[in-house]
């Protein structure tokens, strides 16, 4: 079994229903367990970012005079009123492990936006990078409004396959107050029995998730099947779990089988190897030295400007672009942090002069290790 080393990297996706205890309002014991379970790893060299829903049920809370959240207008409302007290929340739970916090909201729109998706994944990954636990939330504010219901993530389950998979996770914890996938809904069926493994999301998988499952998410178990189908088929494993179980994160982390564990279906390299190469821009080649090969191949290192010998074609900042050595073999793949002029214009220099080069900055590297591919 896996242990809590095995695991670097974990997405822990923490429901309503979870945070706020089944009640109407923030559950300061159920977000302290949480916190405190998610510091602990922390501690021990995992990074952990945290999905979180609850500003609708906080904004909720601070506004009882509006009984309703069904409609559009009323969740905006109470979202852009609850986000601040939700990450003041978790500012002071997580301030009592010594740990600083990160927000980020995200919509749908953001994330299918080539440059957005490059700034998201480059500012999660700089986060985890400095100790920061970063806290992700979908911006209802802006997609319940204006890109409509057909533009959420589904209380935030896809958003966080969807962010496990933008940093490389090794696991992508559910928590809400189910213990996992069943046969059946066992709120209606009492003879519905749990199912701690599936090897594949298949048809008869996605049936046994369809109904209402918990009254409390916009998503319920459909979407949790649909995010686990989502995060297992770029090599993440996927555990849904009742957040209610004392230490359910650090037990899932060491591999202690609770809830439905979702098998990956492909080994993270794979995935990752062939949506790189599927989307592999043929605009342009960024020729690096004998130097940056090694450093890439054999370190595992970043590319940086001072290992860039040349720069063909015509790509842009977000583009998959190849990476070939002095004889013109590739040898990597990458997401390119800088367009093809400005790749050129800074080739040969130290980092720490991109700025004066270029009057601006995206970041020390032409490609970050976590953007490449070694062919």
């Amino acid at each position: 079994m896996a242990n809590a080393l095995t695991y670097h990297r974990i997405v822990v996706k923490a429901g309503t229903s979870l945070l706020t205890g089944g009640g109407d309002r923030l559950h300061l014991e159920s977000m302290a367990s949480l916190v405190g379970q998610t510091a602990r790893l922390h501690q021990q060299g995992v990074q952990v970012a945290v999905v979180s829903s609850g500003a609708v049920a906080a904004g909720r809370h601070l506004l009882s005079a509006m009984k309703s959240d069904r409609d559009i207008a009323a969740r905006q409302v109470l979202a852009a009123v609850g986000q601040s007290r939700l990450m003041s929340t978790y500012e002071q739970l997580f301030g009592r492990h010594g740990i600083t916090v990160g927000q980020a909201l995200l919509t749908r729109r953001d994330t299918t936006d080539r440059i957005g998706y490059l700034n998201i994944r480059n500012t999660l990954l700089a986060l985890l990078e400095h100790g920061v636990a970063p806290i992700i939330n979908e911006n209802d504010v802006v997609a319940v409004e204006e890109l409509g219901e057909g533009a959420v993530f589904g209380d935030n389950d896809r958003l966080s396959a969807l962010v496990a998979n933008l940093l490389d996770a090794d696991l992508l914890i559910l928590l809400g107050d189910m213990p996992g996938l069943y046969t059946t809904d066992p709120h209606l069926d009492p003879s519905a029995k749990l199912i701690p493994r599936v090897e594949r999301v298949d048809a008869a998988i996605e049936a046994m998730a369809q109904g209402p499952w918990t009254s409390e998410s916009r998503g319920g178990m459909a979407t949790k099947v649909e995010a686990a189908k989502l995060a297992t088929a770029s090599g993440i494993a996927v555990v849904i779990a009742d957040g209610r179980v004392p230490e359910i994160i650090p037990r899932l982390a060491a591999g202690e089988p609770i809830g439905t564990l979702f098998l990956p279906t492909s080994s993270k390299l794979e995935s990752r190897k062939r949506w790189m190469l599927s989307s592999l821009s043929h605009r342009g080649e960024v020729q690096i030295d004998a130097g940056a090969v090694e450093a890439l191949k054999m370190k595992g290192r970043s590319l940086l400007p001072a290992g860039v010998r040349g720069v063909t074609g015509d790509f842009q900042r977000g583009d998959i672009v190849a990476i070939v050595d002095a004889a013109g073999q590739r040898v990597a793949c990458g997401i390119a942090n800088y367009s093809a002029g400005e790749t050129d214009a800074i080739k040969g220099v130290r980092s720490d002069r991109i700025k004066e080069v270029l009057g601006y900055h995206y970041g020390d590297e032409v490609m970050h290790r976590d953007n490449l591919v070694v062919l």
